[in-house]
């Protein structure tokens, strides 16, 4: 039902800024809560960022709050996620889904399913 692409990614060196981009399609897509995950080497896919349909409210894992900003833009379908003071640790995969709300996001009960992402590296 909702179907997404991934764009953005890159290498970049600490301290640096990328901004992804995930292009949705599919039905209502601004009734869904919209969202990030990341997956390192060797780790879990874990949450990263969400926000509601309307934008006014947003949820972010611990380790991002301060650097990371999700937005939407749901005239274009599209939900960005603005990464600024990258640490190495940010290195990951980085996928965007949909869920119904910010609580099965995080269980990542998502309505999408799970793409090739966009792949960002960040050296030291």
């Amino acid at each position: 039902q909702v179907q997404l692409v991934e764009s953005g990614g890159g290498l970049v060196q600490a301290g640096g800024s990328l901004r992804l981009s995930c292009a949705a399609s599919g039905r209502t897509f601004n009734n869904y809560v919209m969202g990030w995950f990341r997956q390192g080497p060797g780790k879990e896919r874990s949450f990263v960022a969400a926000l509601t349909g309307s934008g006014s409210r947003t949820s972010y894992a611990d380790s991002v709050k301060g650097r990371f900003t999700i937005s939407r833009d749901n005239a274009k379908n599209t939900v960005y996620l603005q990464m600024n003071s990258l640490k190495p640790e940010d290195t990951a995969v980085y996928y965007c889904n949909a869920a119904i709300n910010i609580a099965t996001m995080r269980d990542r009960l998502v309505l999408g399913s799970w793409g090739q992402g966009t792949q960002v590296t960040v050296s030291s």
